[in-house]
């Protein structure tokens, strides 16, 4: 198997070593090259191409969010920011991704074993997801400098699915790409959209900003989910990072829950845990949607809301950055049908005025 090269781009000496040190252990990865700034990274781009470029954000020279720009201006290589702001929520690193990166990640730091082996797994994983990402072309249009200065969380369901009532809930996952599809779908919906419940995979500190800045631009209300939170109309919640997220059902109505626990299907936040719960605590009243992302996180989730009597879409090929979590949710026979990403808000508002109503597109 051809290996993943990879090119780190950070001022610290030794976060380089660190980082090197976690990928090359992979077998499909290969650190090529180390920079410490920017200028000296697009001198080693001239010998050698990386598939993916690992990147910090606060840099001297030229701060990380220029150079994402002007890499996707110039040359797009996929990115994945590597930086102790994500971990701040900074509103920094979001920019990040709106200039064109595809992951964000928390830079590793000294700590227990668990954390370290878990920071491998996400960095690993995101560096995987950023060499299957299609980037594009795009013009630079932020103002930089200014802005410068689930098994074991949740059992399987069993029992008869729960009867359809008039309270109606959306669950979303998405990973890689995820950010930007989000917004788009979001923005498209009306204020008294069905409450939607979202897991974003996203590190620690990083989903309040996220959910913030969603909130700024769309009429439905968007914020971080916190415990006993009620899914209401016209109001998304999003998972918090390093947090499982899960539907719960109280009489009439439903609300979530927030719990620590292990990953599941190497993620915390899993959709896995979400999109099943949602089949105990839901069932027929539930839509699920599974975006973009790379991995299989969601997949056996998602059939388990099918089968309880769940619509379920997945968006399709040509408008993933990331064509993997849908693929393997599709292949499990969970997807009810695949949509591309503008067609879903419609699906969403059809589901929720008449539920007995298939979505509208057949499988492939």
């Amino acid at each position: 198997m051809r290996s993943i090269k990879v090119l780190i781009v950070d001022d610290s000496a030794s976060v380089r070593t660190i980082l090197t040190e976690i990928l090359n252990a992979e077998a499909d990865i290969e650190v090529i090259a180390t920079a410490s700034n920017p200028y000296f990274a697009a001198e080693r781009m001239r010998e050698a191409v990386p598939d993916v470029i690992v990147c910090d954000i606060e840099m001297p020279r030229m701060d990380g969010i220029t150079f994402v720009q002007k890499l996707m201006s110039q040359r797009p290589i996929p990115v994945v920011i590597c930086s102790s702001l994500a971990e701040a929520g900074s509103k920094i690193a979001l920019q990040a991704l709106e200039a064109g990166a595809v992951e964000i990640i928390t830079k590793p730091r000294v700590g227990t074993l668990q954390f370290l082996m878990e920071a491998k797994t996400r960095i690993c994983d995101a560096v995987r997801a950023a060499s299957k990402a299609r980037v594009v072309a795009r013009t630079a249009t932020i103002d930089v400098q200014k802005k410068l200065t689930a098994d074991a969380v949740l059992p399987p369901v069993s029992g008869r699915p729960i009867d359809r009532t008039t309270d109606k809930v959306v669950v979303i996952g998405a990973s890689t790409g995820g950010t930007e599809a989000l917004r788009r779908l979001l923005e498209a919906l009306p204020e008294n959209s069905p409450g939607i419940v979202i897991v974003q995979h996203m590190p620690a500190g990083f989903t309040s900003a996220f959910g913030r800045r969603l909130d700024g631009l769309c009429r439905m209300e968007v914020r971080e989910a916190e415990t006993g939170d009620r899914v209401v109309p016209g109001l998304a919640l999003i998972a918090p990072g390093n947090h499982h997220l899960l539907l719960q059902r109280s009489g009439a109505q439903y609300h979530v829950e927030v719990r620590d626990g292990p990953l599941v299907t190497r993620h915390r936040p899993s959709v896995d845990v979400l999109f099943r719960s949602a089949a105990r605590a839901a069932g027929a009243n539930a839509l699920g949607v599974i975006l973009t992302g790379m991995g299989d996180d969601g997949a056996k989730g998602m059939l388990e809301l099918r089968q309880t009597g769940a619509h379920t879409i997945g968006q399709d090929e040509g408008t993933c950055v990331v064509y993997g979590m849908p693929k393997e949710a599709m292949k499990v026979g969970a997807v009810e049908a695949e949509l591309p990403l503008d067609k879903i808000p419609a699906e969403i508002l059809r589901f929720a005025a008449d539920p007995s109503i298939k979505p509208a597109a057949a499988k492939r």
